[in-house]
């Protein structure tokens, strides 16, 4: 099975950086990111239209140029989690995790038996349609799996340390818009109980050997997160790129028209 490297370097302490796609699903997206540097690319289903074929398809465009594709599923459900890894994605990001119990369910649908619930299908996409030894490759796909909780309610930072002290759980990822909302003070990103629960989900990680993600819209934005901790970071989403240089080049012709 093609290796996770990323989740390598994270579980040493290492730095990582990618990107997020809402927008462009395009089957030539995943290039574009890995000739700009991305080490991984995490499509997003929660808040987009994207369905299981295109992250199927998209997958698929990954493999042979060393970029894992990550998948950020809409709900904490069986269905969608073990889906997307046999769809392709070498990793699962799940929204608003609130207990350590949901982390157990969530690593579960990631993991075969007797390990978790997953339903086993080999000789598929997940492995590249390759046979093989079927024991060897359930310890490759758990070895691989990247499996992110989304910290991004007073709850789910109230239970970081618990969650983060699951097995099985790599990443504890900032919500951070969410966050805010779910603390009724929507886009305070200064607000001293935001920049708390920042700082728990960071301790947490580091208390419990794994890492700190988050999103990162800019470059100052994401340098104040990795000073604080982070280490996983999602550089910009797609079409806001897209859409302040294309704003940006535009400006600056209408000035020298």
């Amino acid at each position: 099975m093609t290796a996770n490297p990323v989740k390598q370097r994270l579980l040493q302490g290492e730095h990582v950086f990618g990107t997020m796609v809402f927008e462009f699903f395009s089957s030539g997206m995943p290039q574009i990111a890995r000739v700009a540097g991305a080490e991984f690319i995490l499509f997003d289903m929660e808040h987009t239209a994207l369905d299981l074929a295109a992250v199927k398809r998209l997958a698929a465009c990954c493999r042979g140029i060393g970029l894992p594709p990550y998948v950020r599923v809409p709900v904490t459900d069986y269905h969608f989690i073990a889906h997307a890894l046999d769809a392709g994605a070498m990793g699962i990001m799940v929204p608003m995790v609130e207990t350590a119990e949901q982390a157990e369910f969530v690593v579960s649908c990631t993991r075969y038996p007797p390990a978790g619930r997953r339903g086993a299908a080999f000789g598929f996409a997940h492995d590249d349609y390759t046979g093989g030894d079927m024991a060897e490759k359930i310890a490759a796909a758990h070895a691989r799996t990247l499996v992110m909780a989304l910290i991004e309610t007073e709850r789910g930072v109230a239970n970081v340390d618990a969650i983060a002290a699951v097995p099985g759980i790599d990443v504890l990822w900032l919500g951070h818009t969410d966050l805010t909302n779910f603390m009724g003070i929507p886009g305070q990103f200064t607000h001293p109980r935001y920049l708390a629960g920042v700082d728990a989900i960071v301790a947490a990680a580091d208390r419990n050997g794994k890492a700190a993600g988050v999103l990162a819209p800019d470059v100052a934005w994401g340098r104040a997160y990795m000073a604080k901790g982070f280490r996983a970071v999602a550089y910009g989403v797609d079409h806001l790129l897209f859409q302040k240089a294309l704003g940006d080049g535009i400006a600056a012709l209408r000035g020298a028209a």
